[in-house]
Parts: structure tokens; sequence; C-alpha cells
């Protein structure tokens, strides 16, 4: 088995996340203005990880998937980022690693998922449950044409996350491969037929199961560098098929296009994977020295973060989402973006954006050592300001 330092493993994951040099990343450092070059620079980056994860939080000035490209495309202007999914572009919308946008290509990779989900992971057997309902919804689309989530009828229950019957259906049947979205107007899903939105040579070329697993877990590892089993199974929410994960690996290690490798950490040796080409990136970057006083700020689901276990091991961070915890619970608050610099997460901020105002203020900024250095100092001020002119706002301290 092959074996990385603590700090190939972290400098290979800021790599192959987009967050070095584009000289070690390989993708587009800028994106400025607002036509195809700033798309292609945004599927770029989405290509990489296989997903770009969708939140509806904007409280920091900006949802997550538009931090997401925030952080790793200079010039790149928000609003590109809500109008990514549009007819034409080559990206579709499904459950990635949570809700996402992903790459067409993977559209028949995700025949198994689709195939599964004929019965609704939370819902149960909702088609079946409520055939008529989805008949005439499937109907009503393909007469009328696209429609948004506001405009299904019915009502919302009184329990706090429940749903209008119809909207849930249409959930069902977008789930089940029966309707597509086929863009988001002010983040709102339009669901259409999916024959008009997902062009009809994607659609007839659906992969088997073992070989959707095996393009799913080289993607993730395109994303991460190196990864442990655990990780690879949760970046596209591989839950309950252990044993076809293990088996698909398997057949990657024997194909030669991925290895067993560990990671040298805390004292012990930690198995994970690798793909060959990677290995010989983690060896040139053991000779990089990340600038330290350029910051950068990260959305807390950032694809380089959502795998807290992994985070600490590679950074010795402890990242921790607050948004649900009450407000006398929270030690850092309720949204808050980790300040990476180089390669070290040597904080985070608190934001809270006034667009009517024109005002980005900072509620509160913890460091993470008790004698932060001068560079630490300036990549926290310097990634401020550099999100704070991407929104077009005046940064200010509560």
């Amino acid at each position: 088995m092959r074996h990385l330092s603590l700090r190939q493993g972290r400098r290979l994951a800021l790599a192959r996340a987009g967050l070095l040099k584009r000289r070690w990343t390989g993708l587009p450092r800028a994106a400025s203005g607002t036509g195809r070059r700033a798309r292609r620079a945004a599927h770029a980056v989405i290509a990489r990880f296989g997903y770009l994860q969708l939140d509806t939080i904007s409280i920091a000035g900006a949802r997550s998937h538009a931090l997401v490209l925030l952080s790793r495309l200079d010039r790149f202007e928000p609003r590109v980022a809500e109008r990514l999914l549009r007819p034409g572009e080559p990206l579709f919308e499904y459950w990635g690693h949570e809700v996402s946008w992903l790459p067409l290509e993977l559209y028949p990779v995700m025949e198994f998922r689709r195939r599964d989900f004929r019965v609704h992971p939370w819902w149960g057997d909702l088609l079946g449950q409520h055939p008529r309902t989805a008949a005439a919804l499937l109907s009503r689309i393909e007469r009328e044409g696209p429609l948004r989530s506001v405009d299904l009828e019915g009502r919302a229950g009184s329990e706090m996350w429940s749903l209008k019957k119809a909207k849930r259906v249409a959930l069902a049947l977008w789930s089940a491969g029966d309707l597509a979205i086929r863009e988001r107007r002010g983040f709102q899903r339009v669901f259409d037929l999916t024959e008009r939105v997902i062009p009809a040579e994607t659609r007839r070329r659906p992969l088997d199961r073992a070989e959707a697993l095996r393009r799913l877990l080289l993607r993730s590892l395109a994303g991460h560098g190196w990864a442990s089993t655990g990780t690879l199974t949760a970046t596209f929410r591989l839950k309950g098929m252990a044993a076809e994960v293990r088996r698909a690996l398997e057949e990657l290690v024997d194909a030669g296009e991925v290895e067993p490798c560990s990671l040298e950490a805390g004292g012990r040796r930690h198995p994970g994977w690798i793909r060959p080409d990677d290995l010989d990136l983690a060896e040139r970057l053991e000779r990089v020295r990340p600038r330290a006083d350029r910051g950068v700020l990260l959305s807390p689901f950032d694809p380089l973060l959502w795998d807290r276990r992994r985070v600490e091991l590679l950074f010795g961070f402890h990242q921790v989402l607050e948004i649900y915890k009450p407000v006398p619970d929270r030690i850092y608050g309720y949204y808050c973006l980790p300040v990476l610099a180089g390669e070290r997460l040597v904080g985070r901020v608190d934001l809270k954006a006034n667009r009517a105002a024109g005002r980005l203020r900072v509620l509160r900024a913890i460091r993470e050592s008790e004698r932060p250095s001068a560079a630490d100092g300036e990549a926290e001020r310097t990634a401020l300001a550099r999100l704070a002119e991407a929104l077009g706002l005046q940064l200010s301290r509560a």
C-alpha cells in the first residue's frame, strides 16, 4: 500500500478542490463578466467535484453554490451562479451530495438512483399512493408547459416541514425521473417533462449500476484527491451499498484506475484510496509553499468541508454548522464561513448582508490560534474584502 504524509494529503485536497494556484488545480482562476466565459469557468468547477450543492440560505450575501464558486474564481459575479441552470446548459438538477446541480454527462450515471427513488427516500411509495395526482400533474405540465413550485395546487399541512400534496408528488416524480427541473427562477424550481429538458441522446444511454458506481467513485476521488471509503460513500450518498462500493473499488484497482493508499496522521495510518496521477501530484506538492497571507472564505457546505471527520484529520479544524442550534447554544455563530489561509484553516467569520443598506456586517470573527500571526490577520482581512467586493457591499464590523 502506498502512503501519503499529512502535508501531502492536505495539499492534494486543496489542489483537487481548486484552492491552490491554477498550475496545481488545472481549473480557471478568473471568471469576469456574466457571459459564456464566466459560465464555462463555473462548469469546470462543478465538473471537478461532479456536483454543486444547493442551499437556500443567503444571509452572508450569497447562497452556498455562489460562495463555492466565488472562493475559486476571481472576479466571478454572484448573480451568474443563480442562473447557471437553464435550457441548453450542460447541467441538470438532481440528488448528488444533496440536491445539487450536476454535469449533464452524469445523467445516465444516475439511472440507478432514479429507479431506486421510484419509492421516495422520505415519503415512501407516494406515487403508488397518489397515482391520479401524479397522472394529472404530468398531463397538466404536458398541456400548459413548465410549472413553478408556487403554481402547484393544494395547501400546506400544519406540520413545520409538510408540503402541499401536489408539490410532494412533483418532487417524487422528479426523483423518479418523470419530471426534470428546467431552471430556477428566484430560486424557485421550474418543473417540466424530462423529455423536454434532457436531450434524447443523453436519456438513451443509461449505465448499469456497477458501471455507475465506478464512475461516481472516480469522480469523488477527482474532487478529494485522497479519500477514505467512508468519504467516497458519502460524497454521492451511496448509503446501504457498502458491499457494492467495495466491489467497485476492487474493480477500479484491478483496472489500474485507483490505488489503495493510507494517510499518515496523528501517529497512525488511515486507509484510503487515490488515483495514480494524484500520487505523482502529491509528491510534487510536497515542495509547494502556499502563501499564508492570502485568505479566502469558504461556504460551510463547501466540498472541502462537509466531511467533518476528514476536515479534522487534514486541517485539525472542528467544522460545525450551528444554524439549527438555539442562540444560547451557539459557539461561533449562525452561518460561519471558515477562513482558508494558504493550506490552513485559521478562523471563521459570522456575516450578515444588508443589501438595502449596502453593507456586509461582520457579526463575529474568531481565530483558531490563541496567538494568531500577522499573516492570519491579513488572510482574514483579504478574505473579507474579496467577498465584500464580489457582492458589491461595504464591509463593516458589528
